[in-house]
């Protein structure tokens, strides 16, 4: 079936195309046959044609065309549909604008031209300012830890003999061995540490300088808009026998809002804050006590001379018994504490390290009496003891503060008792279906029917009356 629609499809497409060439020959005869030349004498059109002015587009062996019947077919008719080629009008101006063409403009291409190497420089700006920002962030970086490393090295130059001289260890790495070429240990880039042991009445001194960050871009430009500026962090960590139960703070006032902010035991033991003044240290230092016993104790006449004559150095000092670190903040789950956090005796130190208005070099030993006030502190710590009502006082706050801790997380503790139990029956309850024993289970489901039971059973109080 399908060979014949082939066949008659096929035959179709003959006949078409056979029709097709049929009409376009003919087309072509009567083209030839009324093929005739433009005239170039104007617009007169009803004469006749001169044979010398013109031949035939195409002369072949078979279709040559005669004079005679050449000049007949030149005659046009005078029809009414030409007649506008005879309006003068219509032709005017026409002689004067057929006049002898011009002749051809001579192109002359040049062969020697210059290579155009300028560039639209417009349409780049985008990777220009990307790219120069790239270039100034690294060289930014390279000096800003050059810097860095200066005051770090700097610093621990001027302090290195002091520091040896108190300790009988400094810059423990862990390693037994005693080593000449011990240095300040790059935490980051704008963070050094030194550890120090080998001292009476405390267990070490950690040293931290914490730098601005001169290597980061951003942060040298956040710096402009708050400024920020060096510091020295001392932390000694006290031997607990060598150290009473106290908490005192002296801070400027911007640090001491933060502290008693931020800070566990500035926060709960130490609430009120009072000027310095009434202590004859500077008003823009705020003390921080638990007791007005500790203030007139750790503020004596050298302390107080350093604080004065220093102060644009000091950031603050903190001494506690109670120190746990910062206050938990509000993300913390305060219901999965079950249990007073760790707390170490310690002594804080924050130095100031100005490096604007003088050289650093000199900047760097004005601070060196700092770092003898800490040792002469470690020293009267160990020396200093409160009264019998001080000591008595102190410890009546700390229970104070374990009690109220214990209330507020009883519900916390008796969740996590619940969920122990919990966890020990689901462990026993799959023990028991592991051993494959009916009897056992069946006894086991039965006692955990009764204790359901118990459970959901109404609770009432028994009242003892005593006999008259």
């Amino acid at each position: 079936m399908k060979i014949l629609y082939f066949i008659i499809s096929l035959f179709l497409f003959h006949c078409v195309l056979a029709n097709y060439d049929d009409e376009f020959a003919e087309f072509e005869e009567d083209y030839e046959e009324s093929e005739t030349p433009f005239l170039d004498d104007g617009p007169t059109m009803d004469k006749e044609l001169p044979t010398k002015d013109y031949e035939p587009l195409a002369k072949g062996p078979e279709e040559a065309i005669s004079d005679e019947d050449s000049e007949e077919e030149a005659v046009v008719e005078d029809d009414t549909e030409f007649e506008h080629f005879q309006d003068a009008d219509e032709f005017e101006g026409f002689d004067e604008k057929e006049g002898k063409p011009a002749s051809e403009p001579k192109i002359t291409i040049a062969k020697n031209i210059p290579v155009t190497i300028m560039m639209n420089w417009d349409s780049y700006y985008l990777e220009i300012v990307m790219s120069a920002g790239l270039v100034a962030y690294f060289l930014n970086f390279l000096m800003g830890k050059a810097k860095n490393f200066k005051i770090a090295n700097s610093w621990y130059q001027v302090h290195k003999q002091l520091l040896e001289e108190n300790f009988a260890l400094v810059g423990d790495d862990g390693s037994k061995e005693r080593r000449d070429d011990v240095s300040l240990v790059k935490e980051s880039e704008n963070v050094y540490t030194l550890w120090c042991s080998g001292r009476t009445c405390c267990e070490g001194m950690l040293v931290e300088l914490r730098l601005i960050k001169r290597h980061d871009l951003v942060g040298l430009i956040a710096n402009i808009i708050k400024p920020l500026v060096d510091q020295v962090q001392i932390t000694v960590r006290m031997n607990k026998e060598d150290m009473d139960c106290f908490i005192f703070a002296v801070a400027s006032k911007k640090t001491a809002n933060v502290m008693s902010k931020d800070l566990q035991d500035i926060s709960i033991y130490c609430p009120d804050k009072k000027a310095g003044d009434k202590f004859g240290i500077p008003a823009n230092f705020l003390v921080m006590s638990e007791m007005g016993e500790v203030s007139s104790a750790m503020l004596d006449s050298k302390i107080i001379a350093i604080l004065n004559k220093y102060g644009e150095y000091i950031d603050y000092i903190h001494f506690s018994d109670q120190f746990s670190g910062q206050k938990p903040t509000d993300d913390t789950n305060s219901n999965a504490v079950t249990k007073l956090p760790e707390v170490d005796k310690v002594l804080r130190f924050g130095f100031n390290l100005p490096t604007k208005g003088t050289s650093l070099e000199e900047t760097i030993i004005n601070m060196k009496p700092l770092m003898i006030m800490v040792f002469y502190c470690i020293d009267k710590i160990k020396r200093s003891r409160l009264s019998k009502e001080g000591k008595a006082k102190a410890e009546k706050n700390r229970q104070k503060v374990e009690e109220a801790f214990i209330k507020s997380t009883h519900q916390a503790r008796a969740e996590a008792a619940a969920a122990r139990k919990e966890e020990k029956r689901r462990q026993e309850k799959e023990r028991v279906m592991a051993e494959e024993d009916p009897e056992k289970q069946r006894r086991w489901e039965i006692r955990e029917e009764k204790r359901q039971a118990k459970k959901r059973a109404p609770r009432m109080k028994q009242l003892k009356v005593k006999a008259l």
